[in-house]
């Protein structure tokens, strides 16, 4: 029971991984790129993180062994470091780009525009 759930877990992560591949592959601009890349990256290290956490639970569970403890712990700590540092990250690139003068393609209303 335990291993088809980390195989659902699995599939789910490398779907949300493809997909934000082939965003980046074939969106027009930098603005769409980044959405795609980090939204799907996100998703899909979350769901192959949890598929890690079921299965170091499990284990953890059925061999008491605090290795799969550490295995556990130190994946929510790498998700939680990868909830703070994606956004962000993706947020820098997309005002260094702004700020750089690239405008996305099918932008109607600038609001970011500074007036000078």
């Amino acid at each position: 029971m335990i291993l088809e759930i980390v195989i659902i877990l699995l599939i789910i992560g490398l779907v949300f991984n493809l997909l934000g591949s082939i965003g980046i592959l074939r969106f027009p601009d930098v603005y769409t790129r980044l959405h795609a890349g980090s939204k799907c990256a996100t998703f899909g290290s979350i769901f192959t993180s949890l598929a890690v956490v079921v299965y170091g639970s499990a284990m953890w569970y059925t061999q008491d062994s605090m290795v799969y403890a550490d295995m556990v712990i130190h994946t929510v700590i790498a998700v939680i470091c990868l909830l703070i540092t994606n956004p962000t990250g993706a947020h820098a690139i997309a005002r260094a780009a702004h700020r750089s003068g690239i405008m996305p393609i099918r932008a109607v209303v600038d609001r970011l525009k500074e007036e000078k």
